[in-house]
């Protein structure tokens, strides 16, 4: 999630123990803060799963590594990008381009409206992928399908002065539809000119938005079940909108994954509340945006403002919108493609989800995806399909095919998983099923007080079923990437900053009072070997790989972020390289078995951010091993193969990030920037001030090589 509206409430109320404490037993902290372990101490704490990955380790480096061919870039904190000497950075479909004729060419004075905005880009871009139209022209034409997170009221209302009624008061209903039209998803055909650069389609029949309020079809185990029946669907199989998509993913069949990460805040639920209203945050009192004040509205059509308001109003949930909120918090799947409506696949669980990412492809085998729950203190998931991966349904860009039928084939039946991280670098994949056993021996269903059989409901609680199984409280995970030929997973865990000083009771907070919970890491939890210092706001990078049993890990630190003048810089950055809550990633494969680890930050730790703004760091995995006593791979022996890309104009977030497939064009978003951009060259600061955009950027090589190397 965007550090601007990162949601500080703690939800997790279970005693589970957290990834702190796991590794304060994975890694001796005294001798790490001593520089070492020793031999002796690696292989006690080594064992299977630490030889596993040192393996890996050696299989790559019998290959000539490949090299970053670019120095690392000072920081910045300017009004603009910054990259490389010979690299050009172009500004790409920011918000507000027209995507149709619906649409006003934009000006810094342009009043949006509900019919402007619905036809334009959307507001605050994130994840985001690319979807050919042809394979001979993939680099160079294809549809560009983003997230728009959420929205800078004041930048939107700017030629009014600022939103109406934020925080008291009624809204009013073209601005809550203007609102919600600007959150979603955005289709936008794009394609480089023959001067090498880019460029939208307008008017094209694929540009497209989804919207807070498009509808939905829900699929898998929740729909059609009683928890998810409103008065707008009574029989529980049509949803309005997607909110708060912040990561994405794709398939290997030719479809957008969106992720629903903070939308339990624009619901309001004062009276009636269930336990996944409290458990996943669900607002009262008032909504984020106080887009439920203008329900009553005299120009309010089938409920759009009154659904977010979920008190029970009728004798029973088909009257009123008390399941509304149900509906939220799944991955939506999208067919770029065609103007079919997008489709909620609740069999991946219902949760804050950051994004969703497809696992090692084999064919013959299940199709796995991963997705972690961008909380303090939360979990990583992972998907497995129950059918098995056939590579006929893997459709030539473009072509013909039914793309969302083949969704349904893989994404609607299949077993979700919760991780446990256990200290001696095992880890385990502990199933969220009815039959599963918690470790206090009862079934997983009776344990949430369920019918036998009912996944329906594990499905809607399952940041429950995690607590009940024993899964492993982590730093806030967000973003993750797979390298496609090893299978290795890297998973980005943000920040925790709710870490307190040695020997500290762990606690977690209720109701507003911190209540003490040893054994606990919920609310606080003490310093430990991967993050030796109280207040954790650095956050680090962790990397696994599956087992030949499906519930089996190995796992292992990848990266510890830092200041450079931190005591506790446990992977020895540098001035050129320091950086702090990763964020973004995405492993771009580079063949011969090797590939580039970007790394976006969206940081808020002093230590670094006095010194740059949010930035794009690259690493070749395929060059690093652990060093003996290192307490993670990247370390004092081996940083200066972590190098800083690039850097965002000031205020913004460094977020959503793809290279074309020739590797000549590499494309990430800047999100809410301060002051920013000024012209179409990225590179070029505001002299005075402007109406800020969120943008995409196209980072290109002057000469047109291919980027990094």
């Amino acid at each position: 999630m965007s550090k601007e509206i990162e949601d500080h409430r703690l939800l997790n109320p279970s005693s589970n123990t957290p990834f702190s404490s796991v590794l304060e037993r994975h890694v001796s902290r005294r001798e790490v803060m001593k520089g070492g372990m020793g031999m002796a101490a690696m292989t006690m704490l080594g064992g299977f799963g630490l030889s596993a990955l040192a393996d890996r380790h050696e299989e790559g480096m019998a290959k000539k590594p490949l090299t970053l061919a670019f120095d690392a870039i000072a920081g910045s904190r300017t009004d603009a990008m910054v990259v490389p000497p010979a690299y050009t950075a172009q500004v790409l479909v920011p918000w507000g381009t027209p995507l149709n004729d619906g649409a006003s060419e934009w000006s810094e004075d342009l009043a949006m409206t509900p019919e402007r905005q619905a036809a334009s880009v959307g507001m605050h871009h994130d994840g985001m992928h690319p979807f050919a139209l042809d394979t001979a022209t993939a680099s160079q034409h294809f549809l560009l399908v983003m997230n728009n997170e959420y929205i800078d009221e004041h930048a939107l209302w700017g030629p009014q002065g600022g939103p109406t009624n934020l925080a008291e008061g009624r809204r009013p209903a073209d601005e809550v539809r203007t609102e919600i039209n600007a959150h979603g998803v955005t289709v936008v055909e794009v394609k480089k000119n023959a001067d090498g650069r880019w460029s939208h389609v307008t008017g094209s029949p694929h540009n497209r938005r989804f919207t807070s309020a498009t509808p939905m079809h829900l699929a898998g185990p929740v729909a059609g079940s009683d928890y998810v029946k409103t008065r707008y669907s009574p029989q529980g199989t049509i949803a309005r909108g997607t909110n708060n998509n912040c990561a994405n993913g794709y398939t290997p069949w030719g479809t957008y994954l969106t992720c629903e990460e903070n939308w339990p805040d624009y619901f309001v639920k004062d009276e009636g509340r269930t336990r996944d209203d409290n458990r996943l945050g669900i607002a009262t009192g008032r909504g984020r945006y106080g887009w439920e004040t203008a329900a009553g509205d005299e120009s309010e059509r089938e409920d759009e403002f009154t659904r977010l308001i979920g008190n029970p109003t009728a004798d029973d949930a088909s009257g009123d919108y008390r399941n509304e909120a149900r509906q939220f918090g799944y991955i939506v799947e999208i067919d770029p493609y065609s103007g079919e409506q997008a489709v909620k696949r609740t069999a991946l669980g219902r949760f804050r989800h950051e994004g969703c990412w497809p696992g090692k492809l084999d064919a013959g085998e299940p199709v796995v995806f991963y997705s972690g729950h961008d909380s303090r203190n939360e979990y990583i998931y992972k998907f497995v399909s129950a059918a098995a991966w056939d590579p006929a349904d893997a459709h030539a860009p473009g072509a013909e095919a039914d793309r969302l039928a083949i969704g349904a084939k893989y994404l609607d039946e299949g077993t979700l998983y919760v991780a446990r991280f256990d200290a001696d670098g095992r880890g385990e994949w502990l199933p969220l099923t009815p039959a599963s056993v918690t470790p206090d021996g009862r079934p997983l269903a009776e344990a949430l007080g369920l019918a036998a059989d009912d996944q329906a409901g594990v499905i809607i609680h399952t940041c429950d079923a995690a607590d009940l199984m024993g899964a492993t409280p982590m730093d806030r995970p967000e973003w993750g990437a797979v390298d496609p030929t090893s299978g290795d997973v890297y998973m980005t865990l943000t920040n925790n900053s709710k870490r307190t000083a040695e020997g500290t009771a762990p606690t977690f907070t209720h109701a507003g009072e911190a209540i003490e919970m040893p054994g606990s890491g919920y609310a606080t939890a003490p310093v430990n070997a991967a993050n030796p210092r109280a207040n954790n706001e650095a956050g680090q990078i962790i990397r696994w790989r599956e087992g030949d049993d499906v519930t089996r890990f190995d796992w292992e630190v990848f990266v510890f972020g830092a200041a450079a003048s931190d005591t506790d810089n446990l992977s020895g950055l540098t001035e050129m390289n320091q950086f702090a809550s990763p964020d973004g990633l995405w492993f771009d494969e580079r063949g011969d078995d090797q590939g580039i680890l970007w790394i976006e930050t969206d940081n808020g730790y002093e230590g670094v951010a006095e010194t740059t703004n949010d930035q794009l760091l690259a690493v070749v995995p395929a060059a690093l091993q652990r060093a003996d006593g290192s307490a993670a791979v990247v370390s004092g022996a081996n940083q200066e193969q972590v190098k800083r890309f690039a850097v965002g104009p000031n205020g913004c977030e460094v977020t959503g990030i793809f290279a074309t497939p020739d590797k000549t064009a590499l494309f990430i978003n800047i999100q809410h920037p301060g002051n920013w951009p000024a012209s179409a060259d990225a590179t070029v600061p505001a002299e005075g001030t402007v109406r800020p955009r969120a943008a995409t950027v196209v980072i290109q090589k002057q000469d047109g090589g291919k980027i990094g190397v």
